[in-house]
């Protein structure tokens, strides 16, 4: 499957018009870890032109020079990902990204970094003894850091565990953070269901105990898993902090089991947030994360561990990473991670219901644009666009204060906001060269 396989986007935080043929602006993981990142496309893979700069509110005047037409040179965007098994191009146009899950074939002994994603069965209802879900996001202290790397770790690994999944034919491993006493697991979805059925995991703790567990439920658009441990009780908990605390430049910790080694710690910072990132899968599914950007080195095998700040909280969890042109695994100082926000939200859900709901904006949007941002193609009739007054044709431009770009951009923006939650658009008429704000006010998917 390429990039030109789909139509068009549904925005609804991350549900799509035809949801596993995207490759927008961001990353895709598949195979091998073999999916290219090839800058200079747009979201629907035309040509981007730049992007219109507005200011103010209401109609106003584009800048001098007006909108870009199609006489203007390109800008590239965020980078964009297409599916393939190898790609022999070199340069810096083309740079691979792989999933962190370490899968060996149990037949023939090799490694590689995978993705393979579904939607998991609520398997193990459970009502957690001490859930971290419950209480309240922790807040820094302090700026800058509190602790040094050492006191973080002696901190964080205690609720770090490695993760082991067997199937007919491979094996894989991952990492997970404990937020519950009784055994609750955040964990990527692609660790535990990548392996074939049926499928057997086990759980290792810092302090050498191992557990065998049971998905709980999985949501394959957001690749979050949470599995419960058998027989657990009175087990460390992680601290959540708060995701949008987060600023560029901060020093982080990433834990996990890279490589099949467990309790490893490595530090970088925040590079950068808000990075649209998809992964695909092998069975066409993909998923798209509204991510952290960390230079902290992580490696196959640190999918789902967690990324925590100086006080030890976690607020991110190791996902995907950008690999070589060549496209082995292996860190290049280019790790995403889900926001801690996103995850603890989905994951209460999966855990009290089994199923996940993203907030909906209701707007289809164009393939092909020769604008950087979010042109609108259709509304979903009665949705919340609609309801708000967004025409089709217009291009979203922000959300909030910040900047889309692509198709996935808009879709990780709405996705990384809550239900009832009241968001402020910028969009504009390429034809009349306005723009205006529009309020709209998402719902459930």
């Amino acid at each position: 499957m390429n990039n030109d396989s789909f139509d068009r986007n549904q925005v609804t935080g991350g549900s799509t018009g035809n949801p596993y043929g995207i490759t927008g602006s961001g990353f895709a993981g598949t195979g091998d870890g073999a999916a290219q990142w090839h800058p200079g496309r747009g979201a629907s893979g035309e040509t981007a032109a730049p992007y219109p700069q507005q200011t103010g509110s209401g109609q106003t005047p584009p800048p001098p020079g007006g909108f870009p037409t199609r006489g203007v040179p390109p800008t590239p965007p965020e980078p964009q990902a297409r599916r393939h098994r190898s790609d022999k191009r070199q340069g810096l146009g083309v740079v691979p990204v792989t999933a962190l899950m370490l899968t060996t074939a149990i037949l023939t002994g090799t490694i590689t970094g995978v993705v393979v994603s579904r939607d998991g069965q609520q398997a193990v209802p459970s009502t957690p003894q001490v859930n971290a879900l419950n209480e309240p996001a922790a807040h820094r202290t302090s700026l800058p850091a509190a602790g040094s790397v050492e006191d973080v770790a002696a901190s964080v690994l205690p609720a770090v565990v490695s993760i082991e999944v067997t199937g007919p034919t491979k094996a894989g491993e991952g990492s997970g953070s404990i937020i519950s006493a009784d055994g609750m697991i955040l964990t990527n979805n692609h660790v535990v269901t990548g392996v074939g059925e049926p499928a057997e995991i086990r759980v290792n703790l810092n302090d050498d105990r191992s557990y065998l567990a049971d998905i709980v439920a999985t949501d394959a658009q957001t690749d979050i898993a949470v599995i419960k441990l058998r027989d657990a009780k009175d087990l460390p908990v992680m601290t959540f902090g708060d995701s949008d605390d987060l600023t560029v430049g901060e020093q982080v910790v990433a834990i996990g089991s890279p490589l099949g080694l467990s309790a490893t710690v490595t530090t970088g910072i925040v590079s950068a947030l808000n990075r649209p990132v998809r992964a695909g899968g092998d069975r066409g599914e993909s998923s798209l994360i509204d991510a952290i950007q960390t230079d902290a080195a992580i490696n196959p095998g640190n999918s789902g561990g967690p990324l925590v700040n100086m006080e030890g909280q976690l607020i991110g969890m190791n996902s995907v990473i950008a690999s070589t042109a060549s496209g082995e695994a292996g860190s290049i100082g280019l790790g995403f991670a889900i926001p801690v926000n996103q995850a603890r939200r989905i994951a209460q859900q999966l855990i009290d219901t089994g199923v996940v709901t993203h907030p909906l904006l209701g707007v289809l949007l164009a393939q092909k644009s020769r604008y950087r941002g979010g042109l609108i193609e259709s509304l979903t009739p009665g949705g919340p666009a609609e309801k708000a007054g967004l025409r089709p044709g217009e291009l979203v431009l922000k959300v909030d204060d910040r900047v889309i770009d692509s198709n996935d951009a808009l879709i990780a923006a709405i996705r990384s906001h809550e239900f009832g939650e009241t968001v402020t658009l910028k969009v504009a008429d390429p034809e009349n060269r306005t723009s205006r704000d529009v309020e709209v006010t998402l719902t459930e998917s």
